[in-house]
């Protein structure tokens, strides 16, 4: 089984920064892209934030280009979102989720459970 754990999440005030991180385990050969997602109100639908493939190329939103940096560590099969200029429009579910292999010729989709982020004076 493969699980992706989210941490980092909190409250922050408006201009502050966070670094939210997702480490996945479980029986895991190799992964592929990963990424941030987020939901900012129930009932909305999930947003793409950012993406990193497994050789390092990454894809941004518009809305956080400039202020949000993705990055992973492979050996440890952890990706991170630092979050800078943090905006009360950022606030929301932010969601990891990763492409992985159990084996070389299998691969599945994870999401990890979700972490509050909360920008607010």
């Amino acid at each position: 089984q493969v699980q992706l754990v989210e941490s980092g999440g909190g409250l922050v005030q408006p201009g502050g920064s966070l670094r939210l991180s997702c480490a996945a385990s479980g029986s895991i050969f190799s992964i592929d892209a990963m990424g941030w997602y987020r939901r900012q109100a129930p009932g909305k639908q999930r947003e793409l934030v950012a993406t990193i493939s497994s050789g390092g190329s990454t894809n941004y939103a518009d809305s956080v280009k400039g202020r949000f940096t993705i990055d992973r560590d492979n050996a440890k099969n952890t990706v991170y979102l630092q979050m800078n200029s943090l905006k009360p429009e950022d606030t929301a579910v932010y969601y990891c989720d990763a492409e992985i292999r159990p084996d070389r010729f299998t691969k599945n989709h994870f999401w990890g459970q979700g972490t509050q982020v909360t920008v607010s004076s």
